[in-house]
């Protein structure tokens, strides 16, 4: 700001002496530092002429050093970059005021001043004044962690992962200067209390540690600086500004150390900020400006930042992959880096992962994979029972909302058919009712009448005969959310007439003081509904369906059995979790026993409810669990839509670590669903294991042929029907951009 404009009087307020610092090293990527050039060409040098650089990370697993390259990172000490961010305010005038502390608004008069800036940390007594304008959260993450140094230098990024007597530990190290290096010791609490380290002093945790890692510590020796052990804390605040003060970097928010962004996020922030003031006329504008140009990207940021520190905290389900698999997952865990990413900067790795993964798939599936070329992850088959799927491409479940009576017609035929047609690996028919009254709306699909299945068994039989696509019947019931309007005449809005009777497990309307108020279902409604479900399932075999799925999510009526919030029974089917999954096992099973055993079944379930006191990640573990030991073969993983009043986080592939935690913790197959729109982020999903297929919904709606568009855009020749094999000789003179957030 200063070098934009000498005239401005800036000051800064500085509790340390210059000389003071805390850690060791910061690292940045060539991403972000270009864009401090471009801010400010005269500090960029001066930072980078310190630089050490590197473009390898190495990731020590399983007996194994598996080295990537083409990652551009550059490292300098954290007090040679404090200097000379002091010597280039000096240079330009401004003033900073060595141990000095903010005493807070009632000591300081913020009105003698056009724009006060909190850039006071973590712990910001400024965001602390003015709380209730800011509005803070603190999200304190479980792990705990300790940042210690070393004079070994590094010649990669390295990521250690050593398990001993206590438990499993993670290390994060880089060389920031010519014989030193950053040293992040990781651990879950229950390794933390385990190893004494919770009453250990910084000497004892230092020993303890250069103990521990000595073999890769090779002589050298840990060095601590202020070393105690902490938590991290995911700052995010409601507003960042308040009248004329505005909050910056760790102040206002906080990304995982494991993301590396936290000095580049308040860098940026600077640069932000700086720019706001110079093209807006008033404070009060440029903070609005501030704020609507830079959340957007942090919090994008805190999403990748999120997804990162979970891996950290969970790493121990991982530890039985492969080498290769384990580095892949490790280097794409914040969903940010894909396949693509790495094809990019390391070809001979992410040729050796699809090696990996065209292996894998070939002994799973039992048919033959090519080698030469390497397909695409996502062009590999996988077997569930004797259902071979040609690729990871699924078409997810949309209702149309279009059927006659539940019969379905040339709507429906046109919507699967011309999706099988487009490359998908298998093709959901949407959300199919089990009776007239488990209908969410009067145009809803279903399977409660003879007429009913020769319309599906003329659209099963197209798909078969004419592609290579798998074809699935997903069964549901309404329940609470039933008689109502279709999608596009009021989302969940009640009919105005000819609605019908509805049931769910507790008399809970969906949308209070709108809704029609469910009756609690009594056994013999149960009897009736299971009943329906082993009809629909005999009506599915019939149509020649591939997969049966049970939809036991989205707040319909299996779904409110499972969830607390939307059953309140006092008897055998509330109450404890495995009390509701009493009545929802009751109905898989009767499926279970009708469908053949060599076909497949799945079901969908709500990892969360997004809402206080509902489902929650680990108790999908559970209901995982207890669907595998039923006889369930793949778990499709989605969320929410349970309660009106969710308030759920989303985000580019906002629900595969959910099929990630299911997948590792059960040892079951899933589906990931939300958010995937990219190829490069399917082939990352199928290469990390984080699922075993992924369900794409809008982007199939957009474009039929999506899978053969990334074929193409990939350069995998994907076989198309006899009736189209003319396009083998014409070349597209457009591309196809299937790009995530």
């Amino acid at each position: 700001m200063k070098r934009v404009d000498p005239s401005h009087e800036i000051v800064v307020l500085e509790r340390n002496r210059p000389d003071d610092t805390f850690g060791f090293g910061v690292v940045f990527s060539d991403k972000t530092i270009s864009e401090v050039e471009s801010a400010d060409p005269v500090t960029y040098a001066a930072i980078t002429d310190h630089f050490v650089r590197w473009d390898d990370i190495d990731v020590h697993f399983g007996g194994e050093v598996v080295r990537t390259t083409g990652h551009g990172f550059s490292g300098m000490s954290r007090q040679t970059l404090l200097t000379v961010l002091q010597e280039q305010a000096a240079a330009v005038g401004v003033q900073v005021r060595f141990e000095t502390e903010f005493e807070g608004f009632d000591a300081f008069d913020r009105s003698s001043y056009d724009l006060v800036i909190g850039a006071d940390g973590v712990n910001s007594h400024v965001r602390e004044q003015l709380a209730s304008a800011f509005e803070p959260s603190f999200d304190w993450r479980p792990n705990r962690f300790v940042w210690l140094g070393t004079t070994k230098p590094f010649p990669a990024f390295t990521f250690y992962f050593r398990e001993n007597e206590h438990g499993l530990w993670r290390v994060h190290a880089y060389q920031y200067e010519p014989g030193r290096s950053t040293f992040i010791v990781e651990c879950t609490e229950d390794t933390w209390k385990a190893a004494g380290m919770d009453a250990a002093t910084e000497p004892e945790s230092v020993a303890y540690c250069s103990d521990l890692f000595s073999e890769e510590l090779e002589g050298h020796e840990l060095i601590a600086n202020r070393s105690v052990w902490r938590s991290f804390p995911t700052i995010r605040c409601g507003h960042w500004s308040a009248d004329n003060v505005v909050l910056m970097g760790d102040a206002v928010h906080t990304a995982h150390f494991s993301v590396g962004s936290g000095t580049r996020m308040g860098m940026l922030d600077a640069i932000a900020l700086r720019d706001a003031l110079v093209t807006r006329d008033t404070v009060a504008d440029a903070l609005e400006a501030y704020e609507e140009e830079r959340r957007p990207a942090v919090e994008s940021l805190q999403r990748a930042a999120q997804a990162s520190l979970e891996w950290f905290e969970a790493t121990e389900r991982y530890m039985d992959l492969d080498p290769t698999q384990f580095a892949f997952t490790l280097l794409t865990r914040s969903l940010r880096i894909t396949h693509e990413d790495l094809r990019v900067r390391d070809p001979s790795f992410l040729a050796r992962v699809d090696g990996w993964v065209a292996e894998q798939a070939e002994r799973q599936s039992r048919v033959p994979v090519a080698r030469d070329p390497l397909p695409p992850p996502m062009f590999t088959p996988f077997r569930l029972r004797e259902l071979v799927v040609p690729n990871r491409v699924v078409v997810s479940p949309m209702c149309q909302y279009t059927a006659d009576e539940g019969t379905v017609g040339d709507w429906h035929m046109q919507h699967l058919g011309s999706r099988a047609v487009g490359g998908a690996g298998m093709v959901y028919a949407e959300m199919t009712d089990v009776s007239a009254d488990a209908r969410i709306s009067p145009g809803c699909a279903g399977l409660y009448r003879p007429e009913h299945v020769g319309a599906w068994k003329r659209i099963v039989d197209f798909v078969h005969g004419h592609t290579a696509a798998r074809i699935a019947m997903q069964l549901g019931h309404a329940g609470r959310k039933g008689a109502t309007k279709s999608l596009w005449e009021g989302d969940n809005e009640p009919l105005d007439e000819g609605g019908w009777d509805i049931v769910s497990a507790s008399p809970i309307p969906y949308l209070p003081g709108r809704s029609q108020t469910p009756r609690e279902m009594t056994r013999e409604d149960m009897d009736e509904v299971v009943r329906d479900y082993v009809r629909a399932t005999e009506y599915a075999l019939e149509a020649g369906f591939d997969l049966l799925e049970v939809h036991m999510a989205h707040g319909y009526l299996l779904a409110s059995f499972i969830s607390p919030l939307t059953n309140e029974r006092t008897d055998e089917y509330g109450g404890s979790l495995e009390n509701r999954m009493r009545f929802p096992l009751q109905v898989f099973d009767a499926c279970r026993a009708t469908w053949p055993d060599e076909r497949p079944m799945s079901v969908r379930v709500s990892a969360v409810d997004w809402a206080p006191g509902g489902i929650e990640p680990e108790d999908t573990v559970d209901i995982a669990r207890m669907l595998r030991k039923h006889g369930c073969d793949v778990i499709d993983v989605s969320s929410g839509q349970t309660v009106p009043y969710q308030r759920p986080v989303y985000g580019r592939l906002y629900q595969t670590p959910f099929a990630d935690r299911v997948r590792h913790e059960v040892d079951v197959a899933t589906m990931a669903v939300g958010n995937i729109s990219s190829w490069m982020d399917v082939n990352t999903i199928i290469a990390s294991g984080r699922a075993d297929l992924c369900l794409i919904a809008r982007a199939h709606l957009f474009d039929p042929y999506w899978t053969r568009h990334a074929a193409h855009m990939l350069g995998y020749a994907l076989p198309w029907p006899n009736q189209y094999a003319s396009v083998a000789r014409y070349t597209p003179r457009f591309e196809f951009h299937f790009g995530g957030e």
